[in-house]
């Protein structure tokens, strides 16, 4: 299909920011840049019952989180949990760029959302990102009734780099024995490893997320050129996807990271895993976060809400 008109608007808005591409800049820089932009894109914040910031302890270090309560539980009620990993290509992003979405979560599926601010590179190298979110899952997993959670009901979810944090770690959930999640919703997921499918090339430059852009990221976040290849960054190239909890996974036509999202839904799929796969035909990468400009990131939205109830059987 064409690029829809809406996302085309946008991109318009974009084109003309003075802000400069963040391959150009320092990581710190480019931090600067995404949390000063990022509210002029983002989806309308929305009130909840409680908002608290909490730091957790890690195996190397403490991991700041963000938790949000819709409402005012009932007496005794546990309510399911959503543990989300930000997007940001293990660089950028934070629990604040990050909020109006975790809100708007929070809020339709009338559950829990733990915000998981991993370490992010180039201070912290793979696989600092995906070891902070295993142990944030199983520290949330722990201690879900003193956050007026249901280590029973839980489910974990991921934009971009995040989402390759969830797939991460929902492997390594299955492989260390913890309580599953009852999903995992892969948001335009970073999988495939090496960055060389049709669709890195075909939208290398125009649609938001550029192939430049990733690439710079990459650089920032492996150590060496052959950690491109561990499973722990590229799940993709993971022999054994059995047993891994069911599966959204979304992807974008018009985003570089079309392929490698389709590619490992296909995987988990051949390995016996429930996979729903979602392509928003016409969308860029970061759709869902520009839900107020277009119809089709709060179509999706509501896609991702609703497999949530559904999986919390709410």
């Amino acid at each position: 299909m064409t690029l829809d008109p809406q996302v085309e608007y946008v991109l318009g808005l974009v084109k003309k920011s003075p802000y400069p591409e963040f391959h150009t800049v320092s990581a710190v820089e480019a931090r600067e840049i995404f949390e000063t932009t990022a509210p002029a894109l983002n989806v309308r914040p929305e009130d909840v019952f409680r908002s608290e910031d909490r730091v957790i302890d890690g195996i190397d270090g403490e991991i700041p989180i963000r938790i949000y309560t819709p409402r005012e539980p009932a007496m005794g009620e546990l309510m399911p949990i959503i543990v989300f990993y930000h997007g940001g290509g293990f660089v950028i992003g934070s629990l604040d760029s990050y909020d109006s979405l975790c809100r708007v979560f929070a809020n339709m599926v009338d559950c829990i959302v733990v915000s998981v601010d991993y370490r992010l590179a180039p201070e912290h190298k793979f696989p600092a990102a995906v070891d902070d979110g295993l142990e944030a899952y199983q520290w949330i997993s722990d201690n879900a009734a003193e956050l007026g959670g249901d280590a029973r009901r839980m489910a974990i979810v991921g934009d971009s780099a995040g989402g390759n944090v969830t797939a991460v770690t929902a492997i390594g959930i299955r492989d260390e024995g913890d309580i599953p999640p009852l999903l995992q919703v892969l948001i335009y997921p970073v999988v495939g490893g090496a960055p060389e499918t049709r669709s890195h090339h075909e939208f290398a430059e125009g649609f938001m997320l550029t192939r430049a852009d990733i690439l710079w990221f990459y650089d920032n976040y492996l150590p060496r050129p052959e950690d491109a290849v561990d499973p722990r960054f590229a799940p993709l190239l993971e022999e054994d996807l059995s047993g891994l909890a069911p599966a959204l996974v979304i992807v974008a036509e018009y985003d570089p990271l079309r392929d490698e999202g389709i590619a490992y839904a296909e995987h988990m799929h051949e390995a016996g895993v429930e996979v729903a796969l979602a392509n928003y035909d016409g969308m860029v990468h970061g759709f869902l976060s520009i839900a107020d400009a277009v119809d089709m990131g709060k179509a999706a939205i509501d896609q991702v809400t609703t497999a949530l109830r559904t999986a919390f059987e709410i």
